[in-house]
């Protein structure tokens, strides 16, 4: 009587860590597609057309003209 009582009982608990096993995996992937999106995002916002027009409208930047390039040699 005991052991059919644990094995019913190992049983349940299974089950529910299993259920609790599934949610898990379903946050991971949730978590993972969050993350692939954010990745997206911020290849978007740091690409190099953005900076640029960024810090030509708000800095007042420009790229120099020749005569303004000074090379160094060591």
């Amino acid at each position: 009587m005991g052991s059919s009582i644990a094995v019913i009982y190992t049983k349940h608990e299974s089950r529910k860590l299993f259920v609790e096993l599934q949610k898990t995996n379903r946050e991971i992937d949730k978590l993972n597609i969050n993350w692939g999106r954010l990745q997206l995002e911020q290849s978007a916002w740091s690409s190099h057309g953005r900076i640029e027009k960024i810090a030509t409208a708000r800095l007042n930047m420009r790229l120099p003209v020749a005569n303004e390039v000074v090379y160094i040699k060591e």
